[in-house]
């Protein structure tokens, strides 16, 4: 038994390690990857709730971001939980998406150039990923910079009514 929780302890240690070797990798470390998200203002209980994740680089550099974790993957559907939506009462709303598992480091497919002064947008629609089924104003904040290298810029705020 003991010789268990010490391996899981390694390899737990190293998958941390592998993910912080890839933040210095893929993360921007100016910033110059901006992180836009927009979404409709008003929606009804029921429709979707398109948002759209927009990356600007505003460099004379081709930049590259790691996918995962964002809408770049996953064809409109979510791998993961990547979001915080909370209403207007401070709740969040549950996850109830995919939750991929992946190998660290990831290969060299799960990353995306944005050449220099262009952007890139995918969009996914909220609802196919969380549970904002109620009436009400819900704000969207990205976080999973850790895993993509991007830094979350702006927080979009939603309401659902009947």
């Amino acid at each position: 038994m003991k010789n268990l929780v010490i391996t899981a302890a390694c390899l737990a240690a190293f998958n941390f390690n592998a993910c912080k070797n890839m933040q210095k990798t893929t993360a921007n470390t100016n910033g110059a990857l901006e992180t836009v998200l927009s979404a409709p203002a008003t929606v009804k209980t029921g429709n979707p709730v398109i948002l759209t994740f927009t990356l600007k680089n505003n460099t004379r550099d081709t930049l590259t971001f790691c996918k995962w974790h964002t809408p770049f993957e996953g064809n409109g559907n979510f791998m993961a939980s990547y979001l915080d939506i909370k209403d207007s009462n401070g709740e969040m709303a549950r996850y109830r998406g995919i939750m991929a598992k992946r190998m660290m480091p990831p290969p060299p497919a799960a990353y995306i150039k944005v050449a220099p002064h262009h952007s890139v947008t995918a969009s996914v629609d909220i609802l196919k990923g969380y549970a904002v089924t109620q009436p009400g104003t819900y704000t969207v904040t990205y976080q999973a910079g850790g895993v993509s290298g991007l830094k979350q810029v702006n927080d979009v705020t939603f309401t659902v009514t009947e």
